[in-house]
């Protein structure tokens, strides 16, 4: 078996092994609790409202679209797969893997595989120069799309772990108030989002942004500074996200 045929096998089957342990997270549910009812145990407020979550559902089909399209025989010499597809196994085995930690409560270790997972996303998504090379349509949907959406959602995930691990160690946050911090962790993402779209104009990047800053204020509707604070934030992730559209330069 050569190299590029073992990329594509072990492509689908970390693809698999996500699929089944996310799967199976819920359905049985893995040590008695659901994956939902484990982050709303914690005492954080940067965590959206329920619905947001189904936001794995798009996740999961991207990537599955993702793994039919470079298992395809005419796509095994594809240098964007060929760049990427190790990468893609890690992000697989890895969100495996936090799924098993964070449902028995082993949360420092999920932080540290979330950010493995987080780092992994970000090499994808450097390499297949998004926002910086143009896609056909098929690669659109198949290859750019899915680490696009897929990126930003476990850019606001590593925020939220942290922030339920430091609640889990008792630690008081330099006296700051829980909703300042959450605020503070509001204009962060409004920070990366405007270097997202002046540098990438990733519209699925920024879109998933808006998806969970929203999120976030539905869920705390009877918290004033949060339920403003949230809508403000998704609404300055669309002015950026309109803002990079207009300006945007040439892509090769």
């Amino acid at each position: 078996m050569n190299r590029d045929i073992a990329r594509q096998f072990s492509v689908i089957f970390t693809t698999l092994f996500a699929l089944v342990l996310n799967g199976a997270a819920n359905a049985l549910p893995l040590n008695g609790r659901n994956t939902g009812e484990i982050s709303d145990s914690f005492n954080v407020l940067f965590v959206p409202a329920g619905y947001v979550f189904s936001i794995w559902g798009l996740i999961y089909i991207a990537l599955l679209a993702y793994t039919v399209y470079q298992a395809l025989p005419a796509q095994r010499q594809n240098p964007r797969l060929r760049a990427t597809g190790w990468w893609v196994s890690l992000t697989s085995i890895a969100n495996g893997v936090w799924i098993v930690f964070w449902h028995y409560g082993l949360y420092t270790l999920s932080l540290v595989t979330m950010l493995v997972l987080l780092a992994a996303l970000l090499v994808i998504y450097l390499r297949l120069k998004i926002g910086k090379t143009r896609f056909s349509t098929l690669e659109k949907f198949t290859v750019s799309a899915p680490f696009s959406i897929y990126l930003g959602w476990i850019t606001v995930a590593t925020l939220a772990n942290a922030t339920a691990l430091f609640s889990y160690l008792g630690w008081n946050g330099w006296g700051i108030s829980d909703v300042a911090w959450t605020l503070i962790l509001l204009a962060v993402g409004v920070g990366v989002a405007a270097v997202m779209a002046f540098t990438r104009s990733d519209i699925g990047y920024l879109l998933v942004l808006v998806w969970a800053f929203a999120g976030i204020s539905v869920r705390w509707a009877a918290l004033p500074p949060l339920n403003l604070a949230g809508y403000a934030a998704a609404g300055l992730v669309l002015a950026l996200l309109a803002a990079s559209r207009v300006r945007r330069p040439a892509r090769a």
